[in-house]
């Protein structure tokens, strides 16, 4: 098993030569962090400068990263990515906007992508992200149990309500839909908001996913004890399992304000407690449903091999891998070509708005050891393969 993400044949078969060249010269800079750094200094000066750069971020970045500027842009990929068995999550990837009428969007726009989902075989989940919905400040105010102003009060009544207006589409089309972590910080008011959707929505099974950052130590804890609270009151656990993005901040912050960084204390612990979430949720299936978002090539192996130890259908609903569009082809579409349940989060948006989404993507690939190189690694082997078959 340990050579079966290795087939770049599979892993590319979607690329054009120039699309194959493309993918290789972007993770050869983005394998350059002062590259990195300067690019997004750059990229971020011109966007606000209002200086023409659109055009040259859609047909690089972008195109790389992105489905499309709107959803109707994205259904060709999908289409095609359906083809080989690998699905799409079309992910709204609209980020820093914090007023009333843009959270109003955010909400009414998700609404669509549920219904553009629905009876969709391509598109099985639709997503959002909790600040696309309320004020990072509100979430952080309410998580640290401070009093609100009526006004705040107010707004976060509008906060409920979008959250449950979305659920209810999505329950109401048969549709899953996966909510987003963020910063620790904020993140306790969003994980009751998702309780009390799971409660009202989760009854016969997991429609609304909550989502666990697992280099956060206290993660595993949380997943048990909701656990014990859904048997008691009888509802379905949904969870998508990350291993987190925002471990530089983080550790930042808890330094700063003197408090135990929530994030594990190496990479090896975030992998014990990634796993450990992942075989908890397997050994207790039938009240969970699972959303392996990983780009590690030993939990696929572990999942794939629990899957068949404990005679669970490798395309059994409750069970799927996720990736991001534009990385680990390797994994979704060799997981894919043997029945996997597997999708991919594709972001869209207008260029401008979804550059925040892209630099972070950036920041992270040069942050995590070994995973640009890897990408380099497979696209180099796909050159070569192609070369001799001329």
């Amino acid at each position: 098993m340990k050579k079966y993400f290795e087939n770049t044949e599979v892993a590319f078969a979607l690329k054009t030569d120039s699309e194959l060249e493309r993918a290789y010269f972007l993770f050869k800079m983005i394998a350059n962090e002062p590259l990195v750094k300067i690019g997004t200094a750059v990229t971020n000066f011109c966007i606000k400068a209002h200086l023409p750069v659109d055009g040259l971020i859609r047909v690089t970045v972008f195109d790389h990263f992105c489905g499309g500027v709107n959803e109707e842009d994205c259904l060709e990929k999908v289409s095609k990515m359906h083809e080989k068995g690998v699905t799409s999550i079309l992910d709204y990837s609209v980020e820093g906007k914090e007023d009333e009428a843009h959270f109003d969007h955010a909400a009414e726009k998700i609404i669509k992508l549920i219904s553009f989902s629905k009876n969709n075989k391509a598109l099985p989940f639709s997503v959002f992200k909790p600040t696309g919905f309320g004020r990072f400040a509100l979430y952080q105010k309410i998580g640290e149990g401070k009093e609100l102003s009526s006004s705040e009060k107010e707004e976060w009544n509008r906060v409920v309500a979008r959250y449950d207006k979305v659920c209810k589409t999505a329950f109401d089309n048969d549709v899953p839909l996966l909510i987003d972590a963020e910063e620790s910080w904020m993140q306790d008011a969003v994980d009751h908001l998702i309780e009390e959707m799971m409660r009202k929505y989760n009854k016969e099974k997991a429609i609304v996913y909550n989502t666990l950052q697992m280099y956060r130590w206290d993660r595993l804890a949380y997943l048990k004890k909701l656990h014990k609270v859904a048997q008691e009151e009888g509802f379905h656990i949904g969870m998508k399992v990350v291993r987190g993005a925002y471990m530089e901040k983080e550790n930042e912050r808890a330094e700063e304000k003197g408090y135990k960084s929530p994030i594990c204390e190496s990479k090896q612990a975030t992998d014990e407690n990634y796993n450990a979430a992942i075989t908890y949720m397997l050994d207790h299936i039938d009240d969970m449903a699972i959303f392996a978002g990983t780009h590690n090539e030993e939990s696929s192996y572990m999942l794939m091999q629990m899957l068949q130890d404990k005679d669970i259908a490798l395309n059994d609903k409750r069970v799927y891998f996720g990736q991001l569009y534009g990385m680990s082809d390797h994994i979704s579409y060799n997981l894919a070509n043997d029945g996997y349940n597997v999708s991919k989060y594709m972001p869209f948006g207008p260029v401008k708005d979804v550059m925040p989404y892209l630099i972070r993507r950036a920041e992270e690939n040069t942050s995590v050891a070994g995973q640009t190189s890897r990408e380099l690694n497979l696209l180099k082997a796909e050159k070569q393969r192609r070369k001799e078959l001329v």
